[in-house]
């Protein structure tokens, strides 16, 4: 099985005594889940090793031949000062402390304090070193416009420009170690881009998708968490987690928002601390994996009505992406109708059929309350039931005023007042003519979508046309 690197940086022990570089790498592996780890027991090295290679944190030791550590720490901070370095002494004196944060230490500690001590400062250190290099990363990011690995989005269909800035943002972000959370209505995306923040992610391991809603508290840890042989009645072999499954990866929790309270506490701990016990066990293990999450729900919403801990909602939101609905979008229509009437045809191994150009017009009168996995379905239906070279409109018809009927039509945002602008306000025989023309022109001519389009039956757009020729 592949060993696990953790973190992305290494980290740089340095002391003269090999035997306590031995020990102190053991502790941090064995404790702390540290395997990004390179010794050195020569001080004149610590330099050439930094120049070298992708060092984050030096753990230093002061008392060394050749180069001391209060030397070394002086040309760390000149030559490599996005280095954290943290000094462990065998000597516990106050000055020699202070001084050695006055060089730039991130923090001091004597080779006998409690072990657990010493742990939890470097994990500290590493979450900090996280954050800044993720902070660098992304101020990279941001200066260019460009996606650097557009082929990532493929099996996103869109030119919106909103979402070309998610895009650019989950560039920005996907190697981050901190939580994703993705928020959009349900069909608006939030998986595909999920799998696009992995693959851009250096993570080795595979994605990993669990759909929480509906997972009672003893489910839910069973199922991230894994058993032991007997941690209950029934379990018979021991289970590995999902979080276990994916090591190195990425676990992505969808419908977060649908997570009961004590199974919200139990992830707090996982993302938190870093770390989870299997049922049945006394001894922790180590996340090894990236988490991202999604939901449908507004999470901002139920954390004021208590539904949902402010803690793990903080904690999950460092990263955050929102996903916008498809009546914000109105221009991916026409793509994405080419896109799944090719899709689709291929896969009802029909030739790709020739939409009438007053479709697009009068999907975009309806809100999608579906959004894409909707419109998908819609295609999918008028597809199966096709036969001639012009695709017929009637199933899209009887899906969207099957939906009206039914209330499922989302309500459509406030639009701006039309005539807010206008210094002399139309009549309404003018405005009326405005109406007829404009829907005429969306609807390419033809009067039957044209009275769709303004909600009147034909045979009174009939009557409008003929007042206007008269």
């Amino acid at each position: 099985m592949t060993k696990t690197i953790y973190p992305d940086f290494g980290i740089l022990l340095v002391d003269d005594e090999p035997d306590w570089l031995g020990s102190l790498a053991l502790t941090l592996e064995s404790c702390a889940g540290i395997t990004n780890i390179t010794t050195c027991s020569d001080s004149r090295q610590v330099l050439e090793i930094l120049d070298a290679g992708d060092i984050g944190l030096v753990l230093l030791d002061l008392t060394m031949p050749h180069l001391s550590g209060e030397e070394l720490l002086e040309l760390i901070a000149e030559k490599h000062p996005e280095v954290v370095v943290i000094v462990i002494s065998g000597l516990n004196q106050v000055e020699g402390a202070v001084g050695c944060m006055r060089r730039g230490a991130y923090n001091y500690f004597v080779k006998t304090d409690d072990p657990n001590r010493m742990i939890g400062g470097v994990l500290r250190a590493v979450k900090m070193q996280e954050l800044q290099r993720d902070h660098r990363q992304m101020a990279s990011r941001f200066c260019s416009p460009e996606l650097r690995h557009p082929e990532v989005f493929e099996s996103i269909v869109t030119n919106d420009r909103v979402m070309q800035g998610i895009f650019s943002y989950i560039e920005a972000v996907a190697n981050s170690p901190q939580p994703l959370l993705i928020t959009g209505e349900s069909g608006v995306g939030k998986e595909l881009i999920a799998r696009a923040a992995h693959k851009l992610s250096s993570c080795r391991g595979k994605l990993v998708t669990v759909n929480v809603a509906g997972l009672d508290d003893s489910v839910f840890a069973d199922t991230l968490f894994g058993h032991l042989r007997g941690a209950f009645t029934g379990a018979e072999h021991m289970r590995r987690g999902m979080v276990e499954e994916a090591a190195d990866g990425t676990l992505f929790l969808d419908e977060i928002g649908e997570l009961s309270i004590p199974s919200q506490v139990k992830l707090l701990r996982l993302i938190q601390e870093g770390e989870y016990f299997p049922l049945g066990s006394d001894l922790p293990k180590r996340l090894m994996a990236r988490i991202i999450v999604a939901t449908h729900e507004n999470l901002v919403a139920k954390e004021r009505t208590g539904s949902f801990r402010r803690d793990i909602f903080y904690r999950l939101s460092t990263h955050h992406v929102h996903l916008p609905p498809l009546r914000e979008r109105y221009g991916d229509i026409p793509l994405l109708l080419d896109y799944f009437l090719a899709e689709i045809a291929k896969t009802l191994g029909k030739k790709k059929p020739t939409p009438p150009k007053e479709l697009v017009h009068y999907l975009n009168t309806y809100t999608f309350p579906g959004n894409i996995r909707e419109l998908k379905a819609m295609v999918f239906d008028a597809v199966s039931v096709h036969r001639d070279r012009m695709l017929s409109m009637d199933s899209f018809i009887k899906a969207v005023e099957r939906s009206r009927q039914d209330g499922l039509e989302a309500v459509p945002p406030p639009r701006r007042n039309p005539f807010a602008g206008f210094d002399k306000l139309p009549t309404f025989s003018e405005a009326a003519a405005y109406l007829v023309r404009d829907a005429l022109d969306r609807a390419n001519g033809n009067q039957t979508m044209a009275a769709r389009l303004l909600g009147i039956s034909q045979p009174a757009l009939s009557k409008r046309l003929k007042s206007l020729v008269s």
